[in-house]
């Protein structure tokens, strides 16, 4: 779902009435496509997101606590150069097209006030964000467009801004009725609403279809079939959507599929679905544009930042996978090792049925049943003594390596079950703190390299928070370093220990405070410890509990890793919406 003209529109009037007038705070990008204004104003402030990220173009208000990182880049300094403490003039759209214009007046390095214009370009993947000066001369760009890469129109430094091609759609706010609708039934495809997107600028497939669903009732009418009552139908519709753009009483309406995703939205409430998708209504859309793209670009973007972690984990893990198979393999082949003793023991008994130079011999198998003959190698190099010596070396040294094997395969286990537990911390980072706790984790078991001089600028985070429905305070690692020290170190004897059983997860603590906890909190503790793991996606995930003194952390043992005893265990389903409305502090 893309925003489209018309969304746009509406956004746009939200922030005029808000930020005329004010200067900007600060200026920040938290992404290589990203930057955040702050305005300040009267007993406050507020924040504008610009993203021209491909997936996620836009321009809105945002609440979002966004992570910044440790050096600002340089489009970042040059926009605080330009447009610091600048007062916002006004905000532009040309008509319906995805284009802002956000005009500012501000100081030159001369002292004399001059205006300054930041464009953002709302367009997929030709989104853009555009700083040009009061000629229209481009200053820079957070995405550079050379010749090479575009044949339209270029992007460059010092070259003189260009609006985007025009499309040749009829402006909804600027034509009336007439000529509105002769385009749309001019249009050349029987769909209704592909006619509607081809004739209106700034509707998106998602309102188009809205419109036509209303005007025909829900029925599938080509457009060339189309009677007068459903064209005078279809009529009334695009005028109440000129009539929502101009005064800007609009019902900003998302739609989610079953998982609760939002796959869907507008400015007026979606009829088309019926009763099959849930629906929710948001009083603004700025907070719908906020809660549609945090999601999905915090996946997004920590998987990008995340990027080389998981690429080490997972050939790390492959490594180790084929290292621990051919151990596997090579214990089955000592587990054959009794046969060797078996051949020794008879040889032993018949050394005067052989003799130096033989390459075999057949003998009686006294150790099954009946005597069976079978037959023994023999190197022809030695004597019947050294051959019987021989079988029992290798039978000692199958011994010997059995036993190394098995401790080399211990060892390969639990390498394969901490990575297991890194790579679910990594899965579920929030912020880049988190994703620098992990590298110097990782970095202190030997798998990465740091920077000789690693300067630690972004705060480590606190465990998470949350608070039962008793009031009992349950704190959560968000990785393993978080988790030893959470249980070694912060956590009392009598305090509840939670951990789900056989799989990845954070270390949970229900701090008693010298009370007795109820079951209830121990059930929503454990749903909890299941949400944060690899197992929150099923349908019901076991989760050990017990006193914090039961729990030990073996000498040498790997972050995160702890012995328990004396636990019982809980069956929960993980829930999201639960677990949100247990947490406390942003958790």
């Amino acid at each position: 779902m893309a925003l489209d003209g018309a969304f746009l529109y509406l956004t746009a009037q939200e922030m005029r009435s808000v930020l005329i007038g004010t200067r900007v705070e600060k200026i920040a990008q938290p992404s290589k496509e990203e930057l955040v204004l702050t305005f300040r104003l009267r007993g406050g402030s507020r924040k504008v997101l610009f993203s021209a990220n491909a997936a996620s173009p836009r321009v809105h208000f945002t609440e979002l606590a966004l992570e910044n990182p440790k050096s600002p880049p340089m489009f970042c300094m040059l926009l605080r150069k330009h447009i610091g403490s600048g007062k916002l003039l006004s905000i532009r759209q040309s008509g319906l097209d995805r284009v802002l214009s956000f005009v500012f007046e501000t100081v030159n390095e001369l002292g004399d006030l001059t205006t300054v214009t930041l464009v953002a370009e709302i367009m997929g993947r030709h989104s853009n964000l555009i700083l040009t000066d009061a000629g229209g001369r481009i200053l820079d760009a957070i995405k550079r467009v050379s010749d090479e890469v575009s044949s339209v129109r270029t992007v460059l430094p010092g070259g003189t801004y260009q609006a985007p091609p025009g499309q040749d759609k009829i402006n909804l706010l600027e034509e009336e009725d007439g000529p509105v609708m002769a385009r749309i039934f001019s249009a050349r495809t029987p769909d209704c609403a592909k006619a509607v997107m081809q004739a209106l600028s700034g509707v998106s497939p998602v309102l188009a279809r809205e419109l036509v669903f209303r005007a025909l009732k829900g029925q599938d009418i080509e457009t060339g079939q189309l009677s007068g009552y459903y064209k005078n139908r279809l009529r009334e519709e695009v005028a109440k959507l000129r009539e929502t753009l101009r005064t800007g009483k609009a019902a900003f309406t998302a739609v989610s599929d079953e998982e609760k995703r939002i796959r869907e939205f507008t400015l007026c409430d979606i009829e088309q679905y019926g009763a099959v998708k849930e629906k929710r209504r948001y009083e603004s859309p700025s907070a719908l544009l906020d809660h549609f793209y945090a999601e999905r670009d915090r996946v997004a973007r920590m998987k990008q930042r995340s990027h080389d972690l998981l690429k080490l984990l997972v050939n790390t893990t492959d490594r180790i996978a084929k290292k621990l198979a051919l151990q596997e393999e090579e214990l089955r082949t000592c587990a054959d090792r009794e046969h060797l003793r078996q051949c020794g023991d008879l040889l032993n008994a018949n050394l005067y049925r052989m003799k130096k130079g033989d390459r075999t011999v057949t003998l009686e198998n006294f150790y099954e049943e009946g005597s069976p003959e079978t037959v023994i190698r023999l190197d022809p190099r030695l004597t019947p003594v050294q051959n019987a010596q021989k079988y029992y070396a290798e039978y000692r040294k199958a011994a010997t390596a059995e036993d190394k094997l098995k401790d080399l395969m211990a060892k390969s286990r639990e390498e394969l079950s901490y990575l297991d537990s890194v790579f679910d911390a990594v899965s579920r980072t929030e912020g880049e703190s988190e994703l620098l706790e992990i590298r110097e984790e990782l970095a202190e078991q030997g798998y990465i390299r740091l920077p000789k001089k690693q300067n630690r600028m972004l705060k480590a985070q606190p465990p998470l928070l949350y608070r039962s429905s008793d009031g009992f305070r349950i704190l959560c690692g968000r990785n393993n370093k978080q988790n030893d020290k959470l249980t070694m170190k912060t956590a009392k004897n009598y305090d509840l220990w939670l951990h789900t059983q056989g799989i990845a997860g954070s270390h949970v603590i229900v701090e008693a405070d010298g009370k007795k906890i109820p079951d209830r909190t121990i059930t929503e503790a454990a749903m909890i410890a299941a949400y944060h793991s690899k197992g929150r996606d099923s349908a019901q995930v076991a989760v050990d509990y017990t006193l914090v003194k039961n729990v030990k952390k073996p000498a040498g043992a790997r972050p995160g890793m702890v012995i328990f005893t004396d636990y019982k265990t809980a069956f929960v389903t993980p829930d999201e919406a639960a677990v949100s409305a247990l947490a406390e502090n942003g958790a």
